[in-house]
């Protein structure tokens, strides 16, 4: 079991400004926060080997490559049992970008990307309906992105309770 990292003001003030943009430099984080670009180097080192942060991501804009489609698919499975199979069925259908196991109504709740209502339908019909233990889905259509955002890195004091809210450089 990992030991517990306890993050203070400048750690999380570390992660607020790369959440917003994770190509911001040691350099220019370290003059933002006043410390030096090896400090923050070092911290961001402890945090990623203690698994706070597993990475960073490309962020694509798909329609611009003809992927007009954002659909949400919620999947009813016959059994709750079969969630580990159908979940692994699904990351072999590369227009599954997202897969959550969820309570509620839904078994689980998906992602998708298409290029069309063709390819939606192709999908949906021809790779996950055809997925054993799927017993229905309900497909709902995205028709435009409102909020799309990293969530705001809150302090906790030792009772778990929020704290006041972590200030870090303003996306540019």
């Amino acid at each position: 079991m990992k030991k517990r990292f306890d993050l203070d003001k400048i750690d999380l003030q570390i992660l607020s400004i790369l959440s917003k943009d994770a190509k911001t430099s040691y350099a220019e984080i370290g003059k933002a926060l006043f410390v030096s670009g090896g400090t923050v180097h070092v911290r961001i080192r402890k945090m990623m080997e203690y698994g706070i942060i597993k990475g960073s991501k490309l962020s694509i804009d798909f329609a611009v490559l003809g992927y007009d489609i954002i659909a949400f698919i919620g999947i009813y499975l016959h059994k709750s049992q079969l969630y580990k199979d159908a979940a692994l069925a699904l990351e072999d259908i590369p227009e599954v970008i997202e897969s959550h196991y969820t309570t509620g109504g839904y078994s689980i709740f998906a992602k998708i990307i298409c290029k069309d209502t063709n390819h939606l339908r192709e999908v949906l019909s021809e790779k996950i309906q055809k997925i054993d233990g799927i017993e229905r889905t309900e497909t709902f259509i995205s028709l435009e992105e409102g909020i799309n955002r990293p969530p705001e890195i809150y302090r906790t004091d030792q009772q778990g309770k929020h704290k006041k809210k972590v200030k870090g450089k303003s996306a540019s």
